[in-house]
């Protein structure tokens, strides 16, 4: 499966089925013919269908209403996209893709038409995150509420917020479809290239403009920051619907500090060979693994005795054909591990045991 950056469901709640089936039980409770108090009860059972259908509406307008002013539109000069505010003091976390490489843009915020600048404080397109900070603090800025990802779960209703085709304060729903997913994303559309493990799948829909924007739970927590949509290369590279990706928020989190402690990103938690490599094919002119081209000096591949030159194979127990394969599969794994790397020097298969250095 392919996917691109986004820069920018009807859910089927089972409520009503269950409500019908427990007003039949109560309506075949007991014995002889109905009284009024059994009428009431059928009455009070099936009243109550309605009900919870506007409980979970509720549920969604509180959430919506108090998580919204914290979601803002990003406009550089040639891209737009969203972001979520990160503190009282004018930090707004958003993709490195919607940043690009400039310095300056312009913010606006939910329920105003007043437009702000703002400041790059650093982007980290390998994590594909940026910190940029608004130059004055408008009134009634509301930080929004990270939630610990690590605690979210396949089935959880969610929310999208963002400014999906320019379309601020836009809503979308849906539930997260997996956790886990490792995802490489395309650079030819103006993306980073990044391998993004661990990433949040959800059904919600995404659009362009809702990059950097904010993934949301009910109890109006940010899960994650949608980024990537899937596209289907059978049909010309066009969005699958329902198939989005967010980054997780505990990985949000984590940068976003060191960026506003550090000014930049000090500890990436990325695990890395120390190597920079090229796909190399074989004689059927199919993927057949990564050729180092150089090797950093103390690096994890240079400490196990890795050489410029080698072909690398396998990592673990993936085989390792290409360059993204290769950054896949680190994704997976943390610095300090502890892997076997599986090479080519002079036609000659080699192992090698490698502790993982950071990236």
């Amino acid at each position: 499966m392919d996917v691109s950056r986004i820069r920018g469901l009807r859910l089927l709640v089972p409520v009503a089925a269950l409500f019908c089936t427990l007003a039949l039980v109560t309506g075949c409770s007991g014995s002889g013919p109905s009284s009024t108090k059994e009428k009431s009860t059928t009455q009070a059972a099936q009243a109550a269908v309605p009900m919870s259908g506007n409980d979970l509406q509720s549920d969604y307008q509180r959430v919506i209403k108090d998580v919204l002013p914290s979601v803002v539109q990003i406009q550089a000069s040639n891209d737009l996209g969203s972001g979520i505010v990160y503190d009282d003091k004018g930090h707004i976390v958003t993709n490195a893709h919607v940043v690009g490489d400039e310095k300056t843009f312009k913010v606006t915020t939910a329920g105003s038409e007043d437009t702000f600048t703002a400041k790059l404080v650093f982007s980290y397109p390998e994590q594909d995150l940026a910190v940029v900070k608004l130059d004055r603090i408008p009134d009634g800025l509301k930080a929004a509420t990270v939630a610990d990802s690590s605690k979210v779960m396949v089935g959880q209703i969610v929310l999208a917020m963002g400014s999906p085709l320019g379309l601020s304060s836009s809503v979308t729903q849906g539930i997260v479809s997996a956790t886990g997913r490792t995802v490489t994303e395309g650079s030819s559309d103006g993306g980073t290239g990044a391998t993004i493990g661990n990433m949040v799948q959800t059904s919600a829909a995404i659009n362009p403009g809702n990059s950097g924007g904010a993934l949301v739970n009910l109890d109006g927590q940010i899960v994650g920051i949608p980024t990537l949509a899937a596209t289907d290369p059978n049909f010309g590279g066009s969005a699958a619907p329902g198939i989005g990706f967010a980054i997780p928020s505990s990985m949000v989190k984590t940068v976003a500090d060191q960026i506003i402690k550090n000014g930049r990103v000090t500890d990436s938690g990325r695990a890395a060979l120390g190597i920079t490599g090229r796909t190399v094919v074989d004689d059927s002119f199919q993927p057949a693994g990564v050729a180092v081209v150089s090797v950093k000096s103390g690096g994890a591949a240079d400490k196990a005795g890795i050489q410029a030159g080698d072909v690398i194979t396998g990592l673990g127990n993936t085989d390792i054909t290409t360059i993204t394969s290769l950054s896949e599969a680190l994704a997976a794994d943390s610095p300090g591990d502890r892997t076997t790397v599986t090479y080519t020097r002079n036609g000659s298969e080699t192992k090698a045991d490698v502790t993982l250095g950071e990236q």
